[in-house]
């Protein structure tokens, strides 16, 4: 019998597997109930998909949308596996198709709505189709803590009453405690194994760059990002169609997409998103859970958005295969202060408010530290990450210039000595600045000494400052929800004189704009890997799938380097399959065939040309 390296090698080309893949795998294959917590990008759905192969008889899929459903099931056919998805879209004939494959037990997956699992008599007609595992991908919309919750979600636990001691998986790219808890609450699934893998998602390069002229900005990014597919998040639906109608003008490829729109347009804007069609999609947050595009080289943020746990998300959807991609965000403080704007009113108030707030401001000092922007994130997720410079972020590229800031030091140091509690790092600043606020005067701030004694530098700078001497040890902060400064052993150091501090000069504190780096290099020849780009596009119409489903771009770039001269040197190719290499690997030889000006021998291998 064939084993799990055996069938990865085999349906996915791949040698190896990623963090945490194989124990998952494990542990679905020993019988047990299992949570997998892992990035985007992270291979969740080869969890379900190998032991789906592995154990025979039929998988249950349960996803979200039909549009990821779709996706999964044309990358799961084009690797030879049996797939189908069951969804309102399907006609008679189709679903006579896929109900034939269950009963001939030839399906080895089927990807259903939460609602249709939920239909009376639909599970229970499924009860003579072996199943062998239930896999239930984006479960997070199970919590009303989560992203995206979906109501239908909280009643999936009856699955287990159907098919009791089959295994179930539930997965998802979420790892709020609070989330984690719902999802084992209510699959009853308290004994499942639990396994989390890294957040840092080291292929992303990360960067803020100042809001002005974005428009200009966008036009240059795109120029130098011609070849490559990319996201545009926007606030607005108004912002989405003005933004893409800008490049549109430009003579880029791009297109609006929000809530507003038709569903038969935003299928038509996200199919051609899918299939190369159209570079660059300007979008609202409604655009991403259902795009499972792996190639996808930039997301740029135009707006700030307004929790760090969004703009992970959003963020995820770069780079899913692996390679080199960007994100890029353009950030103003009048953003800040607008989005500050409209949630104080569109909110009645209380808790909810407070805790919109307090994400707001995690993503401005996001934005505005001086620090390496992936600790900053890991370190929000509860991660530790022990490195100080990551090298693929622009503050650790171009660190900002340090001056001896001692005496404003002094001022920020002696402030918070003097405060009669912790408080946020906005009050801080707004003590030293004499401002004459309502909890300031609340809190009868007004009458310390520190009050008003640093008026001449900017809120923004104070702001700037204490992250960095948090950073640097000679504050605290603590608290999740609310952050509260505090001192440290070394906060008298400064106070009594007894150090210099090291602080970016004033000039430095705003945000700086910092030059794009040199594209990667597309390993090999740069000229066949963009051939090879366009016969896949060929290949992908005629087959009436994405061109990522054909191969992805890594298995472009190692036929562009290593140029294999025959069908067995494919087969040490990354991504590459035994199904696929029979299928598309001789159209992709005759093109590096004809780049290196070879001719085919009888047996399938190429030989020089002498002519």
């Amino acid at each position: 019998m064939a084993t799990i390296h055996d069938l990865l090698r085999q349906y996915w080309g791949s040698p190896s597997f990623l963090p945490l893949q194989e124990e998952i795998i494990g542990s679905v294959l020993s019988g047990n109930d299992t949570l997998a917590i892992l990035a985007t990008g992270g291979g969740k759905s080869l969890c379900y998909q190998l032991p789906a192969l592995y154990l025979g008889g039929l998988t249950l899929v349960i996803s979200p949308l039909i549009s990821l459903m779709k996706d999964q099931v044309d990358d799961l056919q084009a690797r030879g596996i049996p797939a189908a998805a069951w969804n309102s879209s399907l006609d008679q004939k189709e679903r006579a198709r896929i109900t034939g494959g269950i009963s001939d037990a030839n399906l080895r997956l089927l990807f259903i709505s939460p609602e249709k699992c939920l239909q009376p008599g639909f599970l229970s007609s499924l009860a003579t189709a072996r199943v062998r595992l239930i896999a239930i991908d984006e479960a997070h919309c199970i919590s009303e803590w989560g992203h995206n919750f979906r109501p239908e979600y909280r009643q999936l636990a009856r699955i287990k009453e159907v098919f009791p001691g089959i295994p179930l998986i539930a997965l998802t790219a979420t790892a709020i405690p609070g989330v984690r808890r719902d999802i084992r609450q209510q699959l009853k699934m308290e004994c499942a194994r639990e396994f989390t893998g890294s957040f840092n998602r080291k292929n992303l390069r990360y960067r803020v760059v100042p809001k002005k002229n974005p428009l200009v900005f966008l036009a240059d990014y795109l120029g130098q990002h011609r070849e490559e597919s990319g996201i545009v998040y926007c606030l607005s639906r108004s912002e989405t169609e003005t933004v893409a109608g800008d490049l549109q003008q430009r003579g880029f490829s791009a297109a609006a997409y929000h809530a507003g729109l038709s569903r038969q347009e935003r299928e038509r804007v996200q199919e051609s998103f899918i299939r190369d069609r159209v570079q660059v999609v300007c979008a609202t947050v409604a655009f991403g859970m259902g795009i499972d595009k792996p190639d996808v080289r930039f997301v740029i943020h135009y707006d700030l958005p307004k929790t760090l746990e969004g703009y992970y998300q959003e963020t995820g959807r770069a780079g899913r295969d692996g390679q080199y991609s960007e994100c890029v965000l353009l950030y103003s403080r009048g953003d800040y202060a607008r989005i500050r704007s409209l949630l104080e009113q569109g909110d009645s108030g209380g808790q909810h408010l407070k805790v919109s707030l307090a994400k707001l401001r995690d993503m401005q000092e996001y934005c505005e530290t001086t620090g390496c922007r992936r600790k900053f994130l890991l370190t929000y997720f509860g991660e530790d990450y022990p490195e100080e410079n990551c090298g693929s972020c622009d503050t650790c590229d171009h660190p900002p210039e340090m001056t001896d800031c001692t005496d404003a030091a002094k001022l920020i140091a002696g402030c918070v000595k003097q405060l009669p509690r912790s408080f946020g790092i906005d009050l801080i600043a707004d003590v030293l600045r004499g401002s004459k606020n309502e909890k300031a005067r609340q809190y009868n701030l007004t009458s310390l000494p520190a009050y008003g004694t640093g008026k001449k530098y900017s809120k923004a700078q104070y702001r700037t400052w204490i992250q960095e001497m948090v950073r640097q040890g000679f504050l605290s902060r603590a608290g999740e929800q609310y952050p509260v400064i505090g001192c440290t052993t070394r906060t008298d150091e400064i106070v009594r004189n007894r150090c210099r501090v090291m602080l970016p000069a004033p000039e430095d504190a705003a945000v700086r704009r910092r030059a794009s780096p040199a594209v990667v290099p597309v390993h090999g020849s740069e000229d066949l890997f963009q051939r090879l780009k366009a016969l896949r596009r060929e290949i992908a119409e005629e087959n009436r799938v994405p061109p990522y489903v054909i191969f992805p771009d890594r298995t472009l770039q190692e036929l562009a380097s290593r140029r294999p001269s025959g069908m067995a040197g494919l087969s040490t190719i990354f991504g590459i399959g035994a199904v696929k290499r029979e299928k598309y690997g001789m159209a992709f030889l005759r093109e590096i065939a004809r780049q290196d000006t070879y001719s085919w021998g009888k047996e399938g291998n190429i030989c020089v040309n002498d002519q």
